[in-house]
């Protein structure tokens, strides 16, 4: 028997061969909560029946079902790169370095048909008995990054998915030995030419978000069973980046400068955490080469020192992905 509260929750994840099909979970991560639910599409038939006041529970029915709902997770050392992939949608390169125990996943923007997740949350009851939610069909519709100098690498995923099962065998949560967040006191921060950017200053906190606008609607005549069930979401207009960079005013020319004159950067935003073998260290790295700053005037607001905070847009500059997730671990899969 397990404990009866939110201590005894898990998740667990794993890549789909067929959209919508169940897998058990593989890969299990640390969360520090979840939002996840099942969606009915109610119908309420019938009409007036010689005075009968209150409608007939004969009469309803579910038409569809489907899911959606929100994780947040701390950005962790390893087990992560099936949800970069799911997010960015390439296919990654996965390399070992050196015929050490680090392994560097390169993950680039592509589309992401043919690639969901199984989601399974462990929900526990007052008695301790864990319940098991099957999430099919996982497609992601954007994940948030955000971490201060003082803080943990958080980041929030917004999921829609298929269907939702209550009949799965509860997959046992198997954590990776190791397993640490990323943090503020690894974070750099650098702009520049691409393949030449270089830190800079001042900076206290960083927000990213990459958001994947997808037709979740897609239902159909002649879907299999009933209620009816969608078709796998498509990739339906463009993919958005965004994000902001909070910065001490110790340097004019670094993001100041390019926010009034709008010029473009390269940006790199990098956690380097402890060596895995020789000189490879865990790392997790977001590298947007045209990157524009949309606002962001420094402004005097009390005796304090002044901090300002750049909304930045990212955005393809004709060459190299719009946005690369780099992710070194001991993982030798996604």
């Amino acid at each position: 028997m397990s404990i009866g509260s939110g201590l005894a929750g898990s998740f667990g994840y794993a890549a789909e061969s067929t959209y919508g099909t169940y897998v058990a979970p593989t890969k299990f991560l640390e969360f520090d909560k979840e939002s996840f639910s099942k969606k009915k599409t109610i119908v309420q038939g019938g009409g007036l029946a010689g005075g009968r006041g209150v409608q007939l529970g004969s009469r309803r029915v579910v038409s569809v079902v489907e899911g959606n709902g929100s994780i947040d997770l701390e950005v962790a050392n390893k087990g992560m790169g099936l949800l970069f992939q799911n997010l960015l949608g390439g296919t990654p390169t996965v390399v070992q370095q050196s015929a050490t125990a680090a392994w560097l996943q390169t993950h680039t923007l592509g589309d992401n048909v043919g690639k969901s997740l199984t989601c399974q949350v462990g929900v526990p009851d007052t008695t301790g008995t864990i319940r098991p939610y099957s999430f099919l069909g996982g497609k992601v519709l954007s994940a948030a990054f955000s971490c201060g100098v003082k803080g943990i690498l958080n980041s929030t995923w917004e999921f829609d998915f298929q269907n939702v099962s209550e009949i799965q065998v509860l997959a046992a949560p198997s954590y990776a030995t190791g397993l640490a967040p990323f943090h503020g006191g690894q974070l750099a921060v650098k702009i520049g030419t691409f393949g030449s950017e270089a830190a800079i200053t001042g900076v206290t906190k960083v927000d990213v978000k990459f958001e994947r606008p997808q037709n979740t609607d897609r239902f159909y005549a002649n879907a299999a069973g009933a209620p009816g069930t969608k078709s796998e979401p498509l990739w339906s207009d463009f993919f958005k980046i965004s994000g902001s960079l909070e910065q001490d005013f110790t340097d004019k020319t670094s993001l100041a400068d390019k926010f009034a004159a709008d010029t473009s950067t390269s940006l790199i935003l990098e956690w380097v955490g402890p060596t895995i073998a020789s000189t490879f260290k865990e790392t997790f790295r977001i590298k947007l080469p045209m990157t524009f700053f949309d606002s962001g005037t420094p402004d005097v607001s009390d005796t304090d020192i002044t901090n300002t905070k750049y909304a930045f847009t990212a955005q393809y500059d004709g060459t190299n992905s719009a946005a690369t997730i780099e992710y070194m671990s001991t993982d030798t899969t996604v």
